[in-house]
C-alpha cells in the first residue's frame, strides 16, 4: 500500500521489495517463506519440463528459475510475481538453438534483456496493454499447440533418432513410429494427467505437479519399467549455479538475433505485465510496470551469463503464490532461494524422473495456455479480428513466433486505421442548415442567416487519413467555388499528419481561388497540433471560431448576401 501524502509518480522506479517491507509482520513473513517453498515445489519440475521441451539442458531451465527468480522478485514491481522460464518461449528458444546454438541463444536473451530495460526507462510498461487480443490469443495457442505436439514422442515413448523441427514433418514421423509405441510410457503419461487433473479436489496445500512427479517417478522405478528417463538422457542435474560466463559476440551475430531478441523482449514485456495485472486483481494491488520491466531486463541479462534462459513473469507460479499466502517479494525470493538449494543437495534425484512424467505435466501446460474458450469465442467476433487471430495462430505453428507477431501487429494495425476510417464521417451540412434542425447533424442550432457563397463541412470523428480521403470526396462534390468555406471540427477529438497537411494544402489552395477558408469548435488536441504544424499561423486569427454561430455571423459580415434562413450551433 502507499503512505498517505505519497507521490506516486515518485514511486515509478522504485522496487515493491521496498516499499512493501514497511511495516513488515512476522506472521506475513511465515506466510511469504510458506509460499515460497510451495512455489518452488511447483516450479522445479516446469522448469526442467520448459528446458528439456526447448532443445536445452535440463539445468539451464533450473538456473533460470533460481538467478532470474530472485532478481525478478527482488527488483520488479509487483508484490507477488513469480518469474522463470515459461512456455511462452519454448518455441523461440528452441529455434534461436537450432541455427545459431546455445551461445546465440545467450547473446539474443540479453540482448532482449537490454531493449525491457529500455522500455522501462522510456515509461512504456502501459504501452504493452495495446497489443490486441486477437494477436495474443493467437500466438499463445499456435504456442500451447507447439508445446503439446512436442510431447507426443516422449509421452508415448516412441523410438525416433531425431524429431523434425518442422510442425508438419514432426506429425509425419510420429505417424511413421507409432508402431514402436511404449505402453509403459504411456501408462506413466497418463497417470501423470490423472494426478494433475484429480489431485487438486483432494488438497490444495500440495501442488498437484509436485505430487504427480513424485508418485510417477516411485512408480517408475518400483515397477522397474523400460522407459527413458532425465538421466539416462541428459545425466545428472543440480550441482548449483556455474561460474558466470559471457559468450562470444560479434556483429554479425548480433545482427541475425536482432528480430528473435525483439521477439523475446515482446513476449517478456506482454506476459509479465500480464501477469502482473492478474496478480492486481487477485490481491487488490497495482504493480509499478516500468520498474518490472526494468526487472525483467536485468534478469534476462543476467540470467544468461550463468546459461540460463530467458525468463518472464509466470501467471500460475504467481497464482501459486498468492493463494498459498504469499503478499511480498519475499516469497518469490524464497522460492529462488529453496529451488537453489534443490539444486545443492537433491539435484542428483531429478534426474529419475521419467521423461513421460515431464511430457504429462507439459500436455496439461499446454492445455491450459491454449485457452481454447477464448479462442472459440474469438472466432465469433468481427471477421477482421478473426482473420487476425487466425492468421497470427497459423503463422506461429507453422512459420515461427516472430513472423506472427509482426504480421499480426501489422494487420492489427491495419484494421485499427480502417476502423478509424469508418467511424470518421465527412459531409456538407449547409443544406441540413439550411432546410431546419431535422437531421442528425443539426443540433442545438440557433437561427442565423446563411449567406450565399458560403460552405459548411461537418467532420466527425478522428481526422486521420481515412477522414482526409473522405474530406476530399465531399469537397468534390462542391459544384462551385464558395466564398467561405466553414470546416465544423467540433466531434473531432484528434488530427493526425494527414489531416494537417490537407487542412494546409486546403488552405494554399483556397487563397488561390479567392476562397477563405474557416474552421470552428475546435478541441484541445487538434488545437495543439495546427498550432505546432504552424497552420493556425498561416491560416490568422480570423480563420478561427469558437462556435460555428460566430462563423456565420463572420460570414454574413464578409459576403453582405443574406440568402436564407437557417440554424447554427
Amino acid at each position: 500500500m502507499i503512505e498517505r501524502g505519497t507521490n506516486t509518480a515518485s514511486l515509478t522506479f522504485v522496487p515493491k521489495l521496498i516499499t512493501s517491507l514497511r511495516g513488515y509482520t512476522r506472521a506475513q513473513g511465515i506466510a511469504d517463506v510458506t509460499a515460497g517453498i510451495i512455489v518452488a515445489v511447483v516450479a522445479l519440475p516446469l522448469s526442467i519440463a520448459f528446458a528439456i521441451a526447448s532443445g536445452v539442458t535440463p539445468d539451464r531451465g533450473l538456473i533460470t528459475a533460481i538467478v532470474a527468480g530472485f532478481i525478478i522478485s527482488a527488483l520488479g514491481g509487483s508484490r507477488v510475481q513469480i518469474g522463470g522460464p515459461t512456455g511462452a518461449f519454448v518455441i523461440i528458444i528452441a529455434g534461436i538453438v537450432a541455427k545459431y546454438g546455445i551461445d546465440g541463444l545467450l547473446i539474443a536473451t540479453v540482448m532482449a534483456g537490454l531493449l525491457l530495460i529500455g522500455m522501462g526507462a522510456m515509461r512504456l510498461g502501459g504501452v504493452i496493454k495495446f497489443v490486441p487480443q486477437p494477436v495474443i490469443i493467437g500466438f499463445t495457442s499456435g504456442i500451447a499447440l507447439i508445446i503439446f505436439s512436442g510431447q507426443i514422442k516422449d509421452a508415448f515413448g516412441l523410438t525416433i533418432a531425431s524429431v523434425p523441427v518442422d510442425f508438419w514433418a514432426k506429425w509425419q514421423a510420429y505417424a511413421a513410429h507409432a508402431g514402436t509405441i511404449s505402453y509403459s510410457a504411456t501408462a506413466i503419461t497418463a497417470a501423470t494427467i490423472a494426478m494433475l487433473i484429480w489431485w487438486p479436489r483432494i488438497s490444495l496445500k500440495v501442488p498437484a505437479p509436485f505430487v504427480a512427479l513424485v508418485a510417477t517417478t516411485a512408480m517408475a522405478h518400483l515397477f522397474n519399467l523400460p522407459i527413458e528417463t532425465i538421466g539416462s538422457r541428459f545425466g545428472t542435474v543440480g550441482g548449483g549455479l556455474p561460474v558466470p560466463h559471457v559468450p562470444h559476440v560479434t556483429m554479425e551475430l548480433v545482427r541475425n538475433l536482432a528480430g528473435p531478441a525483439v521477439t523475446i523482449a515482446l513476449l517478456a514485456a506482454i506476459e509479465s505485465l500480464l501477469s502482473a495485472v492478474v496478480a492486481d486483481g487477485m490481491i487488490g494491488g497495482k504493480h509499478r510496470s516500468n520498474i518490472e520491466l526494468v526487472a525483467q531486463g536485468v534478469a534476462n541479462v543476467v540470467s544468461p551469463l550463468f546459461g540460463g534462459l530467458p525468463a518472464t513473469g509466470a501467471i500460475a507460479r504467481t497464482a501459486t503464490n498468492i493463494k498459498s499466502g504469499g503478499r511480498t517479494p519475499v516469497a518469490g525470493i524464497v522460492h529462488a532461494v529453496v529451488l537453489l538449494l534443490i539444486a545443492l543437495f537433491v539435484g542428483q534425484w531429478a534426474a529419475l524422473i521419467p521423461m513421460a512424467t515431464l511430457a504429462g505435466i507439459l500436455t496439461m501446460v499446454a492445455y491450459h495456455m491454449s485457452e481454447w474458450r477464448n479462442f472459440r469465442a474469438h472466432l465469433r467476433a468481427p471477421r477482421a479480428d478473426v482473420v487476425v487471430l487466425l492468421t497470427t495462430f497459423v503463422l506461429t505453428v507453422v512459420v515461427d513466433l516472430t513472423a506472427a507477431l509482426q504480421v499480426g501487429m501489422v494487420l492489427s494495425a491495419f484494421l485499427f486505421m480502417k476502423r478509424m476510417a469508418e467511424v470518421a464521417n465527412v459531409q456538407a451540412v449547409t443544406r441540413e442548415l439550411v432546410d431546419g434542425p431535422e437531421g442528425p447533424n443539426a443540433l442545438a442550432f440557433a437561427p442565423q442567416e446563411i449567406p450565399r457563397g458560403v460552405e459548411v463541412f461537418a467532420i466527425d470523428g478522428p481526422f486521420f487519413f481515412g477522414a482526409a480521403e473522405r474530406f476530399k470526396e465531399a469537397l468534390g462534390e462542391i459544384g462551385r467555388t464558395p466564398r467561405v468555406l466553414i470546416l465544423r471540427l467540433r466531434n473531432v477529438p484528434a488530427i493526425d499528419a494527414t489531416g494537417i497537411a490537407l487542412l494546409r494544402d486546403l488552405h494554399r489552395r483556397a487563397q488561390r481561388d479567392g476562397t477563405a477558408v474557416w474552421l470552428s469548435d475546435l478541441q484541445s488536441q487538434p488545437t495543439a497540433a495546427l498550432e505546432r504544424a504552424g497552420v493556425l499561423t498561416d491560416m490568422g486569427d480570423g480563420a478561427i471560431y469558437a462556435t460555428l454561430n460566430d462563423a456565420l455571423v463572420a460570414a454574413r459580415t464578409l459576403t453582405s448576401t443574406p440568402t436564407s434562413t437557417s440554424t447554427a450551433a
